[in-house]
């Protein structure tokens, strides 16, 4: 999560170059989400538990690598709403952003797909899982709210620790919250093209995109516009 005026090798970068990596990571992020869900279906004998550590510890682990990796090149954002937040905060110019967020969405959907045909599903599927009600809804703003906060305090304080920071914070997020932590609009809507355990139904996707909204925003008015 690098600062455009403050990092020489984020400002050289071209646009176009910085909105491929965003949609590189972004991709990256939903072939391990996907991925490992799937690889967990077959390995845990149906163990629910197993699953969901299997799945928190490699999408824990690949945000860790991708911020590392692509930090300093575009940002390493892979998340419309923490897009939005830095933006907001001067990381990235508002002219920039609708390149940013679009290739976030694209990069989704390509990682999915990626995923479903690694495992041998069709590429793009409809998923059927149900992720609904108040509770579901009320753990993507707690996720959200959460993954914000922490990204901005450690800004401020400890930046070189925002990989580690982020990826532990997923990784915890995955079991405290109801919803499993998807936190992220462009990970959301991706995941309503595989019918596996990660997927999420098409009519279950505005209200988590909105609380995931409300939490980001209620981190930012919390920490205030970044000095």
């Amino acid at each position: 999560m690098e600062n455009l005026s403050e990092n020489p090798s984020m400002a050289a970068a071209s646009l176009t170059r910085r909105a491929v990596i965003e949609g590189l990571g972004t991709a990256f992020l939903l072939a391990t989400i996907v991925g490992s869900g799937m690889m967990a279906q077959q390995l845990a004998g149906g163990n629910m538990a197993v699953m969901l550590l299997a799945g928190s510890l490699a999408s824990g682990a690949i945000l860790v690598v991708l911020i590392t990796a692509f930090g300093p090149i575009s940002g390493a954002y892979v998340n419309p709403v923490l897009t939005l937040v830095e933006a907001w905060n001067g990381a990235v110019r508002w002219g920039d952003v609708p390149a940013y967020i679009a290739a976030q969405f694209v990069g989704g959907f390509a990682g999915v797909a990626l995923a479903n045909l690694m495992f041998q599903h069709p590429a793009l599927m409809i998923a059927q899982n149900e992720h609904s009600g108040m509770a579901q809804l009320l753990g993507e703003f707690v996720a959200t709210f959460g993954l914000i906060t922490v990204i901005l305090g450690t800004q401020r304080h400890r930046p070189d620790r925002i990989p580690t920071v982020v990826g532990l914070y997923i990784l915890a997020a995955s079991w405290f919250t109801s919803s499993t932590s998807f936190a992220n609009p462009a990970v959301t809507l991706a995941r309503i093209a595989t019918d596996t355990l990660t997927g999420i139904r098409p009519a279950d996707v505005p209200g988590f995109i909105a609380a995931q909204v409300l939490g980001g925003a209620a981190a930012l008015l919390l920490f205030g516009k970044r000095k």
